[in-house]
């Protein structure tokens, strides 16, 4: 399972209360944490699609006016060197770019318009790890088989990938994203709920297998796209992994209720923490918490959460519809948000369905000492299919402790134009 988090360069909820308010208690449901390919400093829990301190220390920029060495560097014949020259010794070592393993994550919205997201507990005084969606690798036997590299539907949002999305889901959370014969939200009982989790991920039976066994579908046709990234070629471990927007209902059927509580809203005050089940048969902790998108920036701006890029940028992206409401019409302005978010979704140039994103770095630092990253490269694999990313927008990247991103900002590239403008020529 791998889960989003690119680098420099991207419920156990049931009891909704229809009207949210600061003492409303929402529950948990059992998460798994996501297992994406993480940083050996970062116990991340999702499928970064980058690795935001490889990247960083592998990127070198090439500077003019930087002073000459203070030992004479071993140089090609009929080079000539002077005291104020354009230096490629900094420059990234030349290698062949790792072929980016397919992957899928979800930003889940609960009945009350907030965002789910997760992180592995540990016993540290600092954040061990960042707050990610839940997402993962995708897995031939569970889901099927994505077309090889060089075919031009590998980067396609396809039922694989949906697969993917919903599998992981359940796997880390405990959230069962799939409905019944009559169509509504399937119910589970918590006993065969955590049984087919651990299933599931030790590969005793197949995804399919387990959710027929229990009367039920996958719904890959309530996920909505929104955005791929693909790490960039210098990352040593890299991800194309399909974004997706799944909200769950607003109301929740008198059968679910009565069959499986893994679908209830989390604390509005802290995280709940929920035992996942790891590779070796163990049992770890996994925190979860539903929270308002403008609450998880804010938060992550005060440095109480770490997130990366590609959850920094979407969370921003949706934070403009979905807003916290408290009056007596909540329910209905809820609703108004959804659909304006949906709208959104189906629009944009590209539309950000279908938008593909690998970032890059622009220029040197900002005064500030942040990278100034770009959105608007789709990635090799796909620039020549005609694929685009996003271009009215960019990332400012800071690098705090042990690498992590810190004083992450979305600004429009308006917003930078003068610095893109002397240090990128763009």
């Amino acid at each position: 399972m791998s889960q989003l988090i690119h680098t420099i360069n991207i419920q156990t909820l049931l009891q909704y209360t229809e009207l949210p308010s600061p003492t409303t208690r929402q529950r948990v449901m059992p998460l798994r944490p996501a297992i994406l390919p993480k940083p050996s400093s970062l116990r991340l829990t999702n499928p970064p699609p980058y690795n935001l301190h490889s990247f960083i220390s592998s990127t070198r920029y090439i500077t003019i006016g930087s002073p000459a060495p203070t030992t004479t560097p071993h140089i090609p014949p009929r080079r000539t060197t002077t005291s104020r020259t354009m230096s490629i010794y900094t420059a990234p070592k030349k290698r062949t770019p790792a072929q980016p393993r397919p992957s899928a994550s979800v930003l889940l919205i609960s009945p009350t318009n907030q965002i789910l997201l997760l992180h592995r507990v540990r016993t540290s005084t600092s954040f061990a790890s960042a707050h990610v969606f839940p997402g993962g690798n995708v897995s031939e036997a569970h889901d099927g088989r994505v077309p090889e590299p060089d075919h031009k539907e590998r980067h396609v949002d396809s039922e694989v990938y949906r697969m993917a999305a919903i599998r992981e889901t359940f796997e880390e959370s405990g959230i069962l994203l799939a409905h019944d014969k009559e169509g509504k939200l399937l119910g589970v009982g918590e006993k065969e709920r955590e049984a087919g989790r651990k299933e599931i991920h030790s590969g005793k039976v197949t995804f399919p297998e387990w959710l027929k066994k229990q009367g039920g579908v996958p719904d890959t046709g309530s996920l909505i796209p929104f955005t791929r990234w693909i790490t960039p070629p210098q990352v040593p471990k890299r991800y194309t992994t399909q974004m997706y927007v799944y909200f769950l209902p607003m109301s929740v059927p008198t059968n679910y209720k009565e069959s499986t509580t893994d679908i209830t809203t989390l604390p509005i005050d802290g995280e709940a923490v929920i035992p996942t089940p790891t590779h070796d048969g163990g049992v770890e902790h996994t925190a979860a918490r539903f929270a308002a998108p403008s609450a998880w920036l804010e938060m992550a701006n005060e440095g109480k959460v770490i997130l990366y890029p590609p959850q920094y940028f979407l969370l921003t992206m949706i934070s403009k519809y979905l807003k916290p409401t408290w009056d007596a019409y909540s329910t209905i302005e809820m609703k108004r948000q959804r659909r304006l978010l949906e709208f959104f979704l189906k629009g944009g140039d590209p539309p950000w369905t279908e938008a593909c994103i690998s970032p890059v770095t622009i220029g040197g630092a900002t005064k500030d000492g942040r990278a100034l990253l770009s959105l608007e490269k789709p990635g090799k694999e796909v620039e020549h299919l005609g694929r685009r990313g996003v271009k009215d927008y960019v990332v400012l990247l800071g690098r705090g402790k042990d690498g992590n991103p810190s004083n992450v900002e979305v600004k429009s590239r308006n917003e930078v134009a003068d610095i893109m403008n002397k240090k990128a020529n763009l």
